[in-house]
Protein backbone atom coordinates (compact mmCIF):
# COMPACT_ATOMS: atom_id res chain seq x y z
CA UNK A 1 0.00 0.00 0.00
CA UNK A 2 1.26 3.38 -1.11
CA UNK A 3 0.28 6.88 0.49
CA UNK A 4 -0.08 9.57 -2.08
CA UNK A 5 1.91 12.93 -1.85
CA UNK A 6 -0.88 14.77 0.08
CA UNK A 7 -1.18 12.19 2.82
CA UNK A 8 2.48 12.01 3.34
CA UNK A 9 2.55 16.16 3.49
CA UNK A 10 0.05 15.92 5.99
CA UNK A 11 2.40 13.74 8.23
CA UNK A 12 4.81 16.17 8.16
CA UNK A 13 3.97 19.32 10.31
CA UNK A 14 3.66 23.07 9.05
CA UNK A 15 6.75 24.00 11.45
CA UNK A 16 8.56 20.88 9.75
CA UNK A 17 7.50 22.50 6.37
CA UNK A 18 8.33 26.41 6.97
CA UNK A 19 11.97 24.62 7.66
CA UNK A 20 11.65 24.53 11.53
CA UNK A 21 13.44 27.27 13.70
CA UNK A 22 16.41 28.18 11.13
CA UNK A 23 13.28 28.11 8.21
CA UNK A 24 10.90 30.50 10.34
CA UNK A 25 13.66 32.87 11.07
CA UNK A 26 13.98 33.15 7.32
CA UNK A 27 10.36 33.87 7.04
CA UNK A 28 10.93 36.81 9.56
CA UNK A 29 13.92 38.26 8.65
CA UNK A 30 12.23 38.46 5.26
CA UNK A 31 9.07 39.55 6.31
CA UNK A 32 10.36 42.35 8.27
CA UNK A 33 13.00 43.36 5.64
CA UNK A 34 9.46 43.28 3.38
CA UNK A 35 7.71 45.90 6.02
CA UNK A 36 10.51 48.14 6.19
CA UNK A 37 10.15 48.77 2.16
CA UNK A 38 6.69 48.74 2.29
CA UNK A 39 4.87 52.54 2.01
CA UNK A 40 1.53 51.58 3.60
CA UNK A 41 3.46 50.05 7.02
CA UNK A 42 7.42 51.86 6.89
CA UNK A 43 6.43 54.13 8.86
CA UNK A 44 5.34 51.90 11.93
CA UNK A 45 9.29 49.66 11.82
CA UNK A 46 11.46 52.92 11.08
CA UNK A 47 11.54 53.84 15.11
CA UNK A 48 13.28 50.48 15.62
CA UNK A 49 15.55 50.51 13.42
CA UNK A 50 18.14 52.51 15.31
CA UNK A 51 17.63 50.08 18.01
CA UNK A 52 18.54 46.73 17.09
CA UNK A 53 18.54 44.85 20.26
CA UNK A 54 14.44 45.51 20.12
CA UNK A 55 14.44 44.83 16.50
CA UNK A 56 16.09 41.10 17.60
CA UNK A 57 13.43 40.76 20.42
CA UNK A 58 10.63 41.58 17.89
CA UNK A 59 11.87 39.27 15.73
CA UNK A 60 12.46 35.82 18.38
CA UNK A 61 8.65 36.61 19.52
CA UNK A 62 7.27 36.52 15.82
CA UNK A 63 9.93 33.39 15.62
CA UNK A 64 8.49 31.49 18.50
CA UNK A 65 4.89 32.81 18.02
CA UNK A 66 5.28 31.06 14.06
CA UNK A 67 7.24 27.96 15.66
CA UNK A 68 4.40 27.65 18.46
CA UNK A 69 1.73 28.16 15.88
CA UNK A 70 2.55 25.89 13.19
CA UNK A 71 3.04 22.68 15.47
CA UNK A 72 6.50 23.18 15.96
CA UNK A 73 8.27 23.07 20.03
CA UNK A 74 7.66 25.36 23.08
CA UNK A 75 5.26 27.67 24.58
CA UNK A 76 4.69 31.43 23.43
CA UNK A 77 5.47 33.37 26.29
CA UNK A 78 5.16 37.12 24.76
CA UNK A 79 2.54 39.55 25.18
CA UNK A 80 -1.37 38.51 23.52
CA UNK A 81 -1.97 40.36 20.08
CA UNK A 82 -4.21 42.71 21.72
CA UNK A 83 -1.52 43.55 24.24
CA UNK A 84 1.36 43.97 21.07
CA UNK A 85 -0.92 46.15 19.25
CA UNK A 86 -2.94 48.51 21.57
CA UNK A 87 -3.15 51.92 21.15
CA UNK A 88 -1.44 51.55 17.63
CA UNK A 89 -4.92 52.27 16.09
CA UNK A 90 -3.88 49.82 13.47
CA UNK A 91 -6.28 49.94 10.24
CA UNK A 92 -7.00 47.08 7.39
CA UNK A 93 -4.93 48.53 5.02
CA UNK A 94 -2.38 48.09 7.26
CA UNK A 95 -2.89 44.51 8.27
CA UNK A 96 -3.26 43.35 5.28
CA UNK A 97 0.20 44.78 3.95
CA UNK A 98 1.70 42.76 7.30
CA UNK A 99 -0.14 39.67 5.64
CA UNK A 100 0.55 40.16 1.83
CA UNK A 101 4.65 40.82 2.81
CA UNK A 102 5.04 37.47 5.32
CA UNK A 103 3.09 35.84 2.31
CA UNK A 104 5.25 37.56 -0.46
CA UNK A 105 8.33 36.55 1.73
CA UNK A 106 7.01 33.19 1.84
CA UNK A 107 7.12 32.84 -1.39
CA UNK A 108 10.02 34.50 -2.67
CA UNK A 109 11.53 31.35 -0.49
CA UNK A 110 10.16 29.03 -2.41
CA UNK A 111 7.19 27.73 -0.02
CA UNK A 112 3.80 26.76 -2.40
CA UNK A 113 0.66 28.03 -2.22
CA UNK A 114 -0.69 25.21 0.35
CA UNK A 115 1.74 25.96 2.81
CA UNK A 116 1.28 29.79 2.55
CA UNK A 117 -2.48 29.33 2.49
CA UNK A 118 -2.27 27.72 5.68
CA UNK A 119 0.18 30.50 7.29
CA UNK A 120 -2.56 32.30 6.18
CA UNK A 121 -5.41 30.65 8.01
CA UNK A 122 -2.76 31.41 11.42
CA UNK A 123 -2.76 34.90 10.78
CA UNK A 124 -6.12 36.36 9.10
CA UNK A 125 -7.94 35.26 12.46
CA UNK A 126 -5.78 37.36 14.48
CA UNK A 127 -7.52 40.51 12.61
CA UNK A 128 -10.18 41.46 15.84
CA UNK A 129 -7.12 41.44 18.15
CA UNK A 130 -5.33 43.68 15.79
CA UNK A 131 -6.90 46.11 14.51
CA UNK A 132 -8.42 49.50 16.03
CA UNK A 133 -7.05 48.02 19.75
Amino acid sequence: MTTSTAEQLSAVSLYERLGASAGIRRIVDGMVDAHLQNPVIRARFQPYIDDPEHVEEIKQHICTFFAVHTGGPGTYGGRSMTQTHRGMNIDAAEYMAAIDDTLATMEGLGHDQETRNEVLAILYPLKSEILHV
